[in-house]
């Protein structure tokens, strides 16, 4: 059973109560049941607050080397289709790519209705089965890309506000920005890389023409960082769970898997959702099946 779907049957059996005759033999507890159902609903309402915005989302290599940054510009391009197919703008906030192609990380800015809502599920750590294209001996190698999705605040100052961050918590980096291929394109300083020293979480927006706006911007995505963290904690203790403060990108956590080799599948482990036809997910960007049954995650 679902978080919302456990919240709608606590107010199923409140809203029972209140039609019950003797609901008012006792006032008090008449009282604290309407603040309760009250609560449930406010709740229920916040579960998918931030569903109809915008998105910011950040692709990591983990484990594997060369394979791993590949297959994190295979996961770039399957998203990048993705949007297409949606009719959802992006914009490249920062790349890190290395000499073949490959990403060591890259973060885009996903703008639309529901970018957030239908994207969001989307965040963990995916795994690839496949005869590596980096090894002269043709053996299987297995690769790991983390994915991160967290609400786009730009432009929303109350969500903004929600997330105070000291001066004495964060370490601002300037640098030059950098074109494709790792070529410098501004001959000032306008890169910005913003850390949160208390959690390590660290920033890099190079795509805006000040070094200001950058600051800006990479202050907009540390608080998405930090209110997505603070929301994932909340719902793991309301639900009894535990959630580590790190994230191993390594064998054993993925939430999908794509193996190439020596068979074709996509499997979504948390769904059960599965298709033989991996280049319609991985090359054409067909996710909807995947996404809508992580709806009800």
């Amino acid at each position: 059973m679902t978080q919302k779907e456990e919240i709608q049957k606590q107010i199923e059996i409140l809203e029972a109560k209140m039609a019950m005759g003797n609901f008012w033999s006792d006032k008090l507890r008449a009282q604290m049941t309407i603040k309760e159902l009250g609560e449930l609903k406010e709740k229920l309402a916040g579960a998918g607050k931030d569903d109809k915005g915008n998105a910011v989302m950040t692709i990591f290599s983990g484990a594997g080397g060369d394979d791993a940054e590949d297959f994190s510009a295979m996961l770039l391009d399957m998203y990048l289709k993705y949007t297409r197919r949606e009719n959802l703008d992006v914009k490249i906030l920062h790349e890190n790519k290395n000499d073949h192609g490959g990403y060591r990380n890259v973060t885009l800015e996903i703008i639309g209705k529901n970018a957030y809502g239908a994207l969001k599920n989307e965040s963990g750590v995916h795994r690839l089965v496949r005869v590596s294209p980096f090894n002269a001996k043709k053996l299987r190698h297995t690769s790991f890309s983390m994915v991160e999705v967290i609400p786009d605040f730009k432009g929303n100052i109350a969500k903004e506000s929600e997330i105070e961050i000291s001066d004495k918590d964060i370490r601002v980096e300037f640098s030059r920005s950098s074109g494709p291929g790792g070529q410098n394109v501004n001959k000032r300083e306008t890169a910005v890389r913003v850390v949160h020293i208390p959690t390590n979480i660290a920033v890099h927006v190079e795509t805006e023409r000040s070094q200001e706006q950058n600051r800006e911007r990479a202050m907009q995505i540390l608080r998405g960082k930090l209110y997505k963290r603070l929301d994932d904690e909340r719902k793991a203790k309301e639900s009894g769970m535990y959630i580590s403060k790190t994230t191993d990108i390594e064998w054993g956590s993925q939430i999908r898997s794509y193996v190439l080799h020596p068979y074709k599948m996509v499997k979504d482990h948390r769904t059960g959702v599965e298709t033989a036809n991996v280049s319609s997910v991985l090359e054409e960007g067909k996710l909807e099946e995947f996404i809508e049954a992580e709806r009800e995650i």
